[in-house]
């Protein structure tokens, strides 16, 4: 409820990574690189439906779930471009130093 906090996104998957199981969280990655504030909020709400998952899994292309005023361009220039090596360094800091187990969710405050 305050313009002075910060969200971020750790990916800690417990599968192995391929780009045909990431989409959501490549998705999620680039919005927050690409996108401002309130066009960020309505588009990761979009995406965190369950029926947008199984639509993605089965080979939607995510253009589809672009929202009024995104700055589409730009997201599907990083999306595509976006790596996994993103992704497996979030799992790495997760598991190595979280002391994750794969999968495992954790909510940080603060940076503890």
């Amino acid at each position: 409820t305050s313009s002075h906090t910060r969200v971020g996104i750790l990916n800690n998957p417990s599968s192995k990574i391929r780009e045909d199981n990431t989409a959501i969280a490549r998705g999620i990655l680039t919005a927050f690189l690409t996108q401002n504030s309130s066009n960020l909020k309505s588009f990761l709400s979009k995406l965190s439906k369950e029926e947008t998952a199984k639509s993605l899994a089965a080979g939607t292309k995510i253009a589809k779930f672009f929202i009024p005023g995104m700055d589409d361009n730009t997201f599907e220039k990083k999306y595509n471009t976006l790596g996994l090596d993103l992704i497996k360094t979030h799992q790495m800091f997760c598991q190595e130093v979280l002391k994750l187990l794969p999968g495992q969710m954790a909510v940080m405050s603060n940076g503890r």
